[in-house]
């Protein structure tokens, strides 16, 4: 297997997990910063609001290091989407493609299901839900919780940060209800 080919496989947990996890203490040594990214809209909307709100009046330009790490991310994604996309359909256990299936998804080509992920699903109930109620949902618990699953899971955490370990106990027990319950019911509608 050359490179290329071995780039496209997904990459097992014991080699992902490490190169996330050395981030922190990378990003320790190297400039003493915490890991996060929900921090860089707060950090854009200082660069690109007026002043005069007090929760946007502090020296962002310190932070710009995280808009270059974010923008790094965007790009690298994109890249990578473009260059080594996988063409293969995501290999689901059958059960899960089954329960999908009948569901009214099918289409397992792509990270998400474009039977719900569409710029015309968003004017369906069942699109508007999941997309406008949920992303305001998600960026609602973030700025509530103090932060996103990564700065809190993977840098919270690592800094034995109680607060963390409450929000990252909150996400997962957020996310498996959701998952089991709440989902199977809005995929019925």
């Amino acid at each position: 297997m050359n490179f290329i080919d071995w780039i496209k496989q997904p990459w097992p947990w014991y080699v992902a997990g490490p190169l996330i996890g050395l981030t922190v203490p990378a990003l320790l040594l190297i400039g003493n910063k915490a890991f996060g990214i929900s921090s860089s809209l707060r950090h854009i909307c200082a660069a690109c609001l007026p002043a005069n709100i007090s929760f946007f009046k502090y020296d962002w330009k310190k932070e710009i290091w995280n808009l270059f790490f974010v923008a790094g991310i965007i790009i690298g994604a994109l890249l990578i989407t473009y260059f080594f996309a996988n063409p293969n359909a995501v290999d689901l256990n059958p059960k899960l493609a089954g329960d999908l299936q009948s569901s009214g998804i099918s289409n397992f080509h792509g990270l998400v299901p474009s039977e719900l992920f569409n710029w015309h699903s968003v004017l369906t109930v069942k699109g508007f839900i999941f997309m406008i109620v949920g992303g305001l949902l998600v960026g609602f618990g973030t700025r509530y919780a103090g932060g996103c699953t990564s700065g809190h899971a993977i840098m919270g955490l690592s800094n034995l940060q109680l607060p963390s370990l409450i929000a990252t106990i909150s996400f997962m027990t957020g996310g498996f209800i959701v998952a089991n319950l709440i989902i199977p019911i809005l995929l019925k509608l």
